[in-house]
Order: structure tokens, then C-alpha cells, then sequence
């Protein structure tokens, strides 16, 4: 890596992570992600997308799925190589070009695996998705918020996989994560004080809201005009929804560049 510059470093790791995802048949995460999309669509209430507690908890299940599926795209992708990255770190690897790479792969990835959730979910609701969503059909808006949830996720995930050691530690953190993402996101339990506070910084809360918005799910039958304001059909709500889901992925981005810049300071 000596004399290679940030951007050069950037494409040489791009083009190892897809040699690997060819190599080590990556394409298993693809399946992965459409059984469980499949078996999500197995349980939805039939009332989803017409009525509204269905579609609170319906959509709350999809967004369990794609943090579920972001996470485990990247949970072990960089621990796995540590040692190595602690020899390359010391002839001149620059963490944050090894990060760009990853998350520019991982960008590739959650993209096919959120065309797959999508099409999935579109073909198993056919008939009760709206025609038109705030501004795009509803499908393409559900691409976008998939998308943008599992990217986050899958970011999530790299940064912690970029603080622990190894494998099995990250195996072992990865439930508490999930916890935290699903328990803690308000959308289950009605939080207060601490935990309120904890729900801004989940990914599920803003997916589950952008998701909910694009249905409409205020206007749909049993409306609860309590919460009209988290789920309110504007292009703005909607737009926020996704820049605090782009915001979360740029953040754990970068805390897993610096997190990686300690490498040389384990202690194995």
C-alpha cells in the first residue's frame, strides 16, 4: 500500500470485496434476504395497507427485516481480517479509503437486496398497496426507505465490526444491537424520558415512520389521529424520514474510519 493514494487505495479494496463476494458465493445473502422477506409476507396481517394497526405492525415487521438483513451483511466483514489490516495499516493503508471501499460495496449490495425485499413485498400486496405514494409510486418509495434502512443497518454493522476483534465477539454483540434497534425504536412500547431519548437514535424509528407515511397510513381505516404528526403525508416528513436514515449511515461510517485507526493498539 506504500505510495498508493487514498483514492487508488479506495479501488483496489472495492475490487477485493467483490472478489470475495464472488469467490466466497456472497450471492447466498440474496436468497437470505428473500426467504425472509417471504416468510414476513407469511404472517402480515391480511388488513395490512387498509387498516391501521395492521399496517403499524406490518410495517414495523418489514423494517425488523431489513435491519435484520443490513446487519448481517457486515457484521463479520471486518474483524474477520484484523491481523491483516494491522499489517497493511503499518505500510501505509489509510483506514478511511479500507471504510470507503467497504461502504461503497455494501452500498451495491443492500441495492440488490432492497430491489429483492421490494419486489417481494409488491407482488405479495398487489392488490392492497395505494397507486401513488407522497410524490413516486408507492413501490419506488418503498425501494428508497428499504434501501435506505438497510444501508444504515449494514453500516451499523461494519462499525461494529470495525471496534470489536473478532468474529465471535461481534456474533455476540450483534443480538444486543438488534435489541436495541427494535425494543428501543417506540414503535412496540410507548417510551419516556431515557428511553424516548434512545428511540431518536435507532434506525427502525425512522423506517417505520417513512415506511407508514408513504401508505398513508393516517387516512386508513381506525386511523389513531393521536400520532397524525409522525406519519404525516408531506414530501417534507418524508424527506426527513430519509435524511436522518442517510445521516445514521454517514455517522457510522465514520466511527468505523476512526474506530480502525486504534488497530495497531491491540494487544493480540
Amino acid at each position: 500500500m506504500e505510495g498508493a493514494g487514498r483514492i487508488e487505495q479506495t479501488g483496489i479494496y472495492v475490487k477485493k470485496c467483490f472478489r470475495i463476494f464472488a469467490n466466497d458465493r456472497g450471492w447466498k445473502t440474496f436468497i437470505s434476504a428473500a426467504i425472509i422477506t417471504v416468510l414476513i409476507c407469511l404472517v402480515l396481517d391480511e388488513n395490512i395497507f387498509s387498516e391501521y394497526a395492521p399496517t403499524i405492525n406490518g410495517s414495523f415487521a418489514l423494517v425488523c427485516a431489513c435491519i435484520w438483513i443490513g446487519i448481517f451483511n457486515s457484521i463479520q466483514s471486518v474483524c474477520k481480517e484484523r491481523d491483516i489490516l494491522k499489517r497493511e495499516h503499518r505500510s501505509g493503508l489509510h483506514m478511511s479509503s479500507y471504510v470507503a471501499a467497504h461502504m461503497i460495496y455494501e452500498m451495491v449490495l443492500s441495492l440488490a437486496e432492497s430491489l429483492i425485499v421490494t419486489g417481494i413485498i409488491s407482488i405479495a400486496n398487489l392488490s392492497k398497496l395505494p397507486s401513488i405514494g407522497v410524490l413516486l409510486p408507492v413501490p419506488a418509495e418503498l425501494f428508497l426507505t428499504f434501501f435506505f434502512t438497510i444501508y444504515s443497518a449494514d453500516a451499523l454493522g461494519l462499525m461494529v465490526s470495525s471496534i470489536v476483534k473478532t468474529p465471535n465477539t461481534a456474533m455476540t454483540v450483534m443480538p444486543f444491537v438488534l435489541i436495541i434497534q427494535l425494543v428501543m425504536s417506540g414503535v412496540i412500547f410507548k417510551l419516556e424520558g431515557l428511553t424516548e431519548l434512545i428511540s431518536h437514535l435507532t434506525v427502525a424509528k425512522w423506517a417505520q415512520r417513512a415506511i407508514c407515511t408513504t401508505v398513508n397510513v393516517n387516512d386508513m381505516f381506525l386511523a389513531d389521529f393521536r400520532v397524525r404528526e409522525d406519519y404525516e403525508f408531506t414530501a417534507g416528513h418524508l424527506f426527513t424520514m430519509w435524511f436522518l436514515l442517510i445521516v445514521f449511515t454517514v455517522l457510522y461510517g465514520i466511527a468505523a474510519a476512526i474506530a480502525l485507526e486504534f488497530v495497531d493498539k491491540d494487544k493480540r
